[in-house]
C-alpha cells in the first residue's frame, strides 16, 4: 500500500515540478523580461532547486563515448553483450584506425567488472570503467530494474545472483580463454561463492579476483550498516521495507524493496550534510557559479537515481551474508540452474589470484571486513595474495574520483597484468611500464604447482629473494609515500598493518552511502567505415 501512496503522491507533483522548471527558465532566460527584474536571480534559483527536489530521475547513462590511450583518442561503443531478466552483461567495445594503437589494444587483459546491486544503478561505476578502459577490455554487469521486470520472468535469488556471475565468467571465458574479476563492495560475496563453485567442480576459474571494500565477513569492525541488519530480525525486514509494484509498471505485482525506501535510508544517514549541499548549489545559482551548480547536478543526478530490488534476492543477503554468517561459517549452500545443491567452499579455489582493498575511513565496510577473504581462500599460495588499504579514502574513493585513480587503479593495473596469460601479452610491452608502481614486499612460501605458466612482464621489477622483509622493501620500490597508500602481501598471523599520518577524507557527500542498501537492508561512439576494433 506504501507503494502505491508513493506513487500517486509522485503523480500529484508532477505538474508542479514542471511548473518549476518552466518558471526556472523564464526568470533565467536572457530574452524574457522577467530576467529583467530585480529578484530575477534568486526567483531563478528557487524554482530549479524545487524542480531538482521534486522531479523523478531515471536511470542515467554511462555516457562514456571516447577515452585517451596514450595520447590517441579510442571510440567506445557501447553494447550489452548478453540479456538476462535480471541483468544484462554490457560491454564497452573499443575502436581505433592507428594501427599502432589497435595492435596494443587486442592484447591487454579482458575484465568483468560486477557491479553492486545494492540500490544505485551500474553507472556508479562509471569512473572505474572509464580509467579501465586505458588498458582493459572492460565488460561490466547492468542489473535491472525489479519493477521493471514482469513476474512471468520468474523470481530472483541470491542464487540467481551467483550463478549469473558464473554464466558471465564462461562466457568471457568462451571468448578469450580467460579473464579477470573485479567486485565492489556488495558483490564481494557472490562473485567468492561463484568462483569457490567452479573450482570446487574442476572448471577454469579467472586469473584474478580483485574485491573491493565488500562485507566478506561482517562481524569485523561492524559499522551502523552492519548493527542496523543485525539488530533487526529476518522477519522485521520483510514485514517494514517489502512492498508490491503497483500495476503501472511492468513488474506489476512483484515483491521488492523499493527505490523510494532506500534513498530514503541514504539521506537519512546523513541528512546534515545534504540540506547543506543543497544550499550551496542554491547560493551558486545565485552567484553564477556555472561549474560549481553543474558538478552538484551531476553529482545528484547519480545519486537520486534508484532501483527496486527483488525481495528475495534482498532478505536471503540479509540473512546470509548479515545474520547467519554463512560464507566465513562455512554453512552457505547454493542451488545451481540444474536445481543441485552444493556447498560453497573457498578453500577450493588454487588457480586465481587473490586482491582485497579497503579505504581507511570506509563507513560501509568496516576494516578487515574484505580482507577476511584471505583466511577463507586457504588454497592460494601466500604469494597470489595481495591486500590494499587506501590512506584517507572512504568506500566511495577506492573506486571512484582522485584516489581510485591515483592510488589504487595503479595497483589493480600491476595485479592483472601480473598474472595475464602469455597469449594477451602481446602489445602490452608498450603500455605504461608497470615497475614504477610495482610492490616488491612478498613473503614467499613454496609455491604449489600452478594450472598453467604465468610469467611476468618484461616491464617489471625483479623480485627480491623470499627473506627480504617488509621494511626494506617498502622503501625499494613503493611510488606513493607510506602515508597515503599501504600495499603488502598477505602474511601469516600475527602480521601488522603498516601505520602513517592519513590524508583528511573526502567529502564524499554521502555517496559512499550508495552501496549500504543491500549492506543494511549510448549512444554508440562515431567512427569511419574504415575503424578498425579491438
Amino acid at each position: 500500500m506504501l507503494y502505491h501512496i508513493y506513487e500517486t503522491q509522485r503523480s500529484l507533483m508532477e505538474p508542479f515540478t514542471d511548473f518549476a522548471q518552466a518558471a526556472s527558465k523564464l526568470f533565467s532566460n536572457p530574452v524574457s523580461p522577467l530576467s529583467q527584474t530585480s529578484a530575477a536571480q534568486r526567483m531563478a534559483a528557487g524554482y530549479d532547486l524545487l524542480y531538482r527536489l521534486g522531479k523523478d530521475y531515471e536511470k542515467p547513462a554511462f555516457d562514456i563515448h571516447t577515452v585517451d590511450v596514450n595520447g590517441i583518442g579510442v571510440a567506445i561503443h557501447e553494447r550489452i553483450e548478453v540479456n538476462k531478466p535480471f541483468c544484462e552483461l554490457r560491454r564497452f567495445k573499443r575502436f581505433s584506425d592507428d594501427p599502432a594503437t589497435l595492435t596494443k589494444l587486442k592484447g591487454q587483459p579482458v575484465v568483468l567488472i560486477v557491479a553492486p546491486l545494492s540500490g544505485h544503478y551500474a553507472t556508479l561505476l562509471r569512473d572505474t570503467v572509464r580509467t579501465m578502459l586505458k588498458d582493459h577490455k572492460v565488460y561490466i554487469t547492468d542489473w535491472k530494474n525489479a519493477r521493471l521486470v514482469p513476474l512471468a520472468d520468474g523470481e530472483f535469488h541470491l542464487d540467481d545472483y551467483v550463478n549469473y556471475v558464473q554464466e558471465f565468467i564462461r562466457h568471457l571465458q568462451g571468448q578469450y580463454g580467460n579473464c579477470h574479476v573485479i567486485s565492489v563492495c556488495q558483490p564481494t560475496v557472490p562473485v567468492l561463492a561463484a568462483v569457490s563453485l567452479m573450482a570446487s567442480r574442476g572448471e577454469k576459474t579467472p586469473l584474478t579476483m580483485t574485491m573491493m571494500g565488500g562485507p566478506i565477513d561482517a562481524r569485523k569492525s561492524p559499522t551502523a550498516v552492519n548493527n542496523l541488519a543485525t539488530n533487526r530480525s529476518y522477519e522485521w525486514f520483510e514485514n517494514n521495507v517489502i512492498y508490491r509494484v503497483p500495476d503501472k509498471f511492468p513488474g506489476a505485482g512483484r515483491r521488492v524493496y523499493p527505490g523510494f525506501l532506500q534513498y530514503t535510508g541514504f539521506v537519512a544517514m546523513n541528512p546534515d550534510r545534504h540540506a547543506s549541499s543543497h544550499y550551496d548549489y542554491f547560493k551558486d545559482l545565485i552567484k553564477g557559479d556555472d561549474a560549481s551548480a553543474e558538478a552538484h547536478r551531476k553529482f545528484y543526478d547519480e545519486y537520486n537515481a534508484v532501483l527496486d530490488m527483488d525481495a528475495d534476492y534482498y532478505l536471503e543477503t540479509i540473512q546470509t551474508v548479515f545474520q547467519d554468517y554463512k560464507l566465513v561459517n562455512g554453512t552457505w549452500d547454493v542451488r545451481s540452474p540444474s536445481g543441485k545443491i552444493e556447498r560453497v567452499r573457498p578453500q577450493d579455489i588454487t588457480t586465481t589470484a587473490l586482491f582485497t582493498v579497503e579505504g581507511e575511513l570506509d563507513d560501509i565496510s568496516g576494516s578487515g571486513q574484505t580482507e577476511a577473504a584471505h583466511d577463507l581462500c586457504s588454497g592460494i599460495v601466500r604469494k597470489e595474495q595481495r591486500h590494499l588499504e587506501a590512506k584517507g579514502a572512504g568506500h566511495y574513493g577506492i573506486f571512484s574520483g582522485r584516489r581510485w585513480r591515483d592510488l589504487v587503479y595503479p595497483k589493480v593495473r600491476e595485479f592483472i597484468l601480473e598474472h595475464e596469460l602469455p597469449r594477451t601479452q602481446v602489445g602490452l610491452s608498450t603500455a605504461a611500464p608497470v615497475a614504477k608502481v610495482t610492490t616488491s614486499a612478498i613473503a614467499v612460501p613454496s609455491a604449489k604447482p600452478k594450472a598453467a605458466p604465468q610469467p611476468k612482464p618484461a616491464t617489471k621489477a625483479a623480485k627480491p629473494a623470499p627473506s627480504a622483509t617488509r621494511s626494506s622493501a617498502a622503501a625499494a620500490t613503493t611510488t606513493k609515500p607510506s602515508d597515503v597508500v599501504a600495499t603488502r602481501w598477505v602474511k601469516s598471523e600475527g602480521a601488522t598493518k603498516p601505520t602513517g599520518a592519513a590524508e583528511q577524507a573526502p567529502a564524499d557527500l554521502g555517496a559512499a552511502k550508495a552501496t549500504a542498501v543491500t549492506a543494511a537492508p549510448a549512444r554508440s561512439a562515431s567512427r569511419s567505415s574504415k575503424a578498425r576494433k579491438a
